[in-house]
């Protein structure tokens, strides 16, 4: 695919995202097709998602859609991303964020990311609050000075 078909693609996807009207990546895949991409397949979707980072969240009709981040108002930059992080703490087996409306997922996303070495085994993300298991109970404190460490400004 030519840089400019690319660049057309990307356009695209970003642009149906923004519609807030897809809840399957199949959904995105037809739009795609529809307009003339007929090389996209679902796993070229998947991976544009994740590439742009792009999350499922309710739209206007409450309807679970696919879009992405910039279009929920969340800051991209470190410095903001502190901002959404309200609270931090544990109950000795979990480390518990409360995250403003939205982030969750956004932050989540983040420390999936930073992982293990940060005693973050995995997370569950709702609107605003966040579940982290550590990769050892017995080593929570550790867990939870890392993590707010990433967010310096919270809890």
């Amino acid at each position: 695919m030519s840089n400019q078909r690319t660049d057309a693609l990307i356009e695209a996807f970003k642009a149906l995202l923004r519609e807030e009207l897809y809840g399957s990546q199949t959904a995105i895949v037809d739009a795609l097709k529809a307009q003339g991409f007929d090389n996209i397949s679902q796993s070229k979707v998947s991976r544009m998602l994740s590439k742009y980072g792009a999350v499922r969240t309710r739209n206007a009709r409450q309807e679970m859609v696919y879009c992405l981040p910039a279009e929920l108002g969340i800051p991209s930059t470190r410095a903001p991303l502190t901002q959404l992080v309200l609270d931090i703490q544990h109950n000795d087996v979990m480390v518990i964020i409360r995250t403003t409306p939205g982030a969750a997922q956004l932050i989540a996303r983040l420390l999936d990311s930073v992982g293990k070495k940060e005693g973050v085994l995995g997370t569950i993300a709702g609107d605003d609050t966040i579940f982290i298991a550590p990769v050892k109970v017995s080593q929570i404190d550790f867990t939870l000075e890392k993590v707010k460490e990433l967010f310096e400004n919270a809890g």
